[in-house]
């Protein structure tokens, strides 16, 4: 098969497109033809700086397709079926091996590309709001980086829920112009406003009551500055690629909390698959939406991970092999 992969960490100019062999069917798992991978966060993060598998190493967490190979234990996925799967690495090929557990069916007639999208950062999103940001409905939200694929979930899933406020962060007004449709109430441009500040004016000094920050770095004491009394940060990411430093001191007079939140700790629970079943439903009927930003040929996924970080996005990067 052919893949983008790589020999060592770096920038987008490592990536190569090669022959690699098939992935191998594991007795609980199942390999599919990839029809659409989707670019998360983590991935542009683990080609910078994390750990190889293999040499060459293909990277990336989400892909979905159609299932050509089913494990002898496997009785809840067939041949033929499409499905979306994640996994530590292989996205980025023209096919991909993974426990069953960590695949879900996409339902009939429902646009696989849209699929691809839903797992890590519709699952996430759900997490940082609910299960640790314990959000209730006439509360105030804040998602940092907005125009990220976490970012778009966590606006929907916000207002959903009935948030009396919504707002996110972006690097200009034309991303934040784009999230309006997907129920964001404020935006706020980081490259020209103190957050902080201007989450104060637009709340009346309430400040936020859930946060949801997949950015991390100075940006986390951002988002701790930015919490109302009682306020929770969920903290899911490290996009932003830089040391992590906070003073914990400024959460105890508001009583605020901060969790770490990471999916793939719990991915494989009932819970959480169940959870994501759901969320692809909610897509495939049209309660949720996915927004593609772009989509790029799987042999240039230099070019797509080079877009990705230059922040112009808004929404998912798709590659098409």
């Amino acid at each position: 098969m052919k893949a983008a992969v790589y020999y060592e960490n770096g920038g987008p100019e490592v990536f190569r497109y090669e022959d690699v062999p098939d992935p191998e069917c594991h007795r609980k798992g199942i390999v599919i033809r990839v029809e659409a991978v989707s670019i998360e966060g983590g991935d542009t993060l683990n080609r910078f700086r994390g750990a190889l598998a293999a040499k060459p190493h293909i990277v990336g967490y989400q892909a979905a397709g159609e299932v050509v190979a089913v494990g002898d234990e496997v009785d809840n996925i067939k041949l033929g079926d499409k499905v979306v799967t994640t996994g530590a690495f292989g996205s980025h090929a023209e096919l991909r091996a993974v426990a069953a557990r960590t695949a879900w069916v996409i339902p009939p007639g429902m646009d696989v590309r849209l699929a691809a999208a839903i797992p890590v950062p519709f699952g996430t999103a759900h997490d940082c709001l609910f299960e640790f940001g314990r959000m209730k409905k006439g509360e105030i939200v804040l998602v940092q980086a907005g125009a990220s694929g976490v970012g778009v979930a966590a606006i929907q899933l916000a207002a959903r829920a009935g948030a009396a406020m919504v707002l996110a962060t972006a690097s200009s007004d034309e991303r934040l112009e784009k999230l309006k449709p997907y129920g964001l109430t404020h935006g706020i441009n980081y490259q020209r406003d103190d957050v902080v500040n201007e989450v104060a004016r637009l709340t009346d000094k309430h400040m936020a009551d859930v946060i949801v920050d997949p950015v991390g770095g100075p940006t986390l004491q951002t988002s701790i500055l930015s919490l109302a009394y009682r306020g929770r940060v969920s903290m899911v990411g490290q996009a932003g690629r830089e040391p992590m430093k906070v003073d914990v001191g400024t959460m105890m007079g508001g009583n605020r909390s901060l969790s770490g939140v990471f999916l793939g700790a719990e991915i494989a629970t009932d819970r959480v698959h169940d959870t994501i079943q759901q969320l692809i439903q909610d897509v495939a009927d049209g309660t949720l939406k996915v927004l593609i930003d772009r989509t790029f040929s799987l042999k240039d996924a230099a070019e797509a991970h080079r877009y990705i970080e230059s922040r112009q996005a808004v929404g998912r990067v798709l590659l098409i092999p």
